[in-house]
């Protein structure tokens, strides 16, 4: 382990030791400075393996991302029920403070898929683990996919429930939002459905859930249907799990994975699902120069990295 690998380990640790002491994670001045310094020093890109790691911080990291998921789902209600005492909540996103961050991520999601999959736009898309406040929902639905009708599904049915009431201003958003509240696992023939599924982060905190369901996602999508996984790579995988392109994606054909290099702290993974069942080896290539995708990204600032990689045949 190098030292630079060595300084940041202990500084994350430092960290989670503070967070672990909270009394609270809802939304306050210390919650805030903790996780924004947690955030500030996971985010410079660090050559670091968290799979190879010890034990005892292989650990500690899975303890800091619950703590994350469970500070981030506390932090999106008090901003849902902020945001639903207006009349229309969807023109005041921009009270939540990470909300730019989600303007990012969408447009790198949407380009990607517009880049990579370059067919008709999606009209059915599915958002798994879309929480209080489905930021990413809304961005997509109000901005890339105005005529796509888009279902979110979450465990929690009071999650659900804040975020219908989002839309109760904006007829069109309504008319095309619904909110789901089920057991993904437990979703199968609804799946065949959709052009597109996207797999929020923090659905199956621990590698063995999120592989079950990537797995589930596999069995149950129609052929050619795409998947959108968010992933995390570098220090940032002790903020979100890791979805392993090589491991994790077997009945998918991979078709890109892109690490952002700025605040947008998800990587983004474009994998979809065969016709005849079976995932072919497929190498993601890194785009040149000049490619339309890059451009795209540079009009809005996002840093990047794209990853080379060959994938072995894999069985559905």
């Amino acid at each position: 382990m190098g030292n630079q690998e060595e300084m940041l380990i202990q500084k994350i640790s430092e960290i989670y030791g503070d967070i672990s002491n909270l009394p609270s994670l809802c939304p306050s001045k210390e919650v805030d400075m903790l996780f924004t310094e947690l955030v500030l020093t996971c985010i410079p890109p660090v050559s670091t393996d968290v799979s190879k790691l010890s034990k005892e911080v292989q650990d500690m990291r899975c303890k800091l991302i619950k703590l994350c998921g469970e500070a981030e789902g506390l932090m999106e209600s008090h901003y849902s029920d902020m945001l639903a005492c207006y009349d229309n909540p969807l023109d005041h996103f921009d009270l939540f403070p990470y909300y730019s961050n989600y303007l990012k991520l969408s447009q790198l999601e949407y380009t990607l898929l517009a880049t990579y999959v370059p067919s008709s736009p999606p009209t059915r898309v599915a958002f798994v683990g879309s929480g209080p406040l489905p930021l990413s929902s809304f961005v997509l639905a109000a901005r890339h996919m105005q005529e796509a009708q888009l279902h979110n599904y979450d465990l929690d049915a009071a999650a659900n429930a804040r975020a219908r009431l989002l839309v109760r201003g904006d007829p069109d958003m309504a008319a095309r939002m619904e909110f789901h509240t089920a057991d993904i696992l437990g979703v199968t023939h609804e799946l065949r459905g959709y052009d597109v599924v996207f797999l929020a982060a923090l659905v199956g905190i621990s590698h063995d859930d999120k592989v079950r369901v990537i797995e589930h996602l596999a069995h149950h999508m129609a052929p050619g249907a795409v998947l959108v996984a968010r992933s995390a790579h570098g220090a940032r995988a002790f903020l979100y799990p890791v979805v392993d392109p090589a491991a994790d994606l077997r009945g998918f054909e991979v078709l890109t994975v892109h690490h952002p290099t700025d605040e947008v702290i998800n990587s983004v993974i474009i994998a979809r699902k065969p016709h005849g069942g079976h995932a072919a080896g497929a190498a993601v290539m890194r785009p040149c120069k000049c490619c339309e995708m890059m451009q795209g990204f540079h009009h809005f600032g996002q840093g990047s990295i794209m990853e080379e990689i060959t994938l072995e045949e894999l069985p559905s």
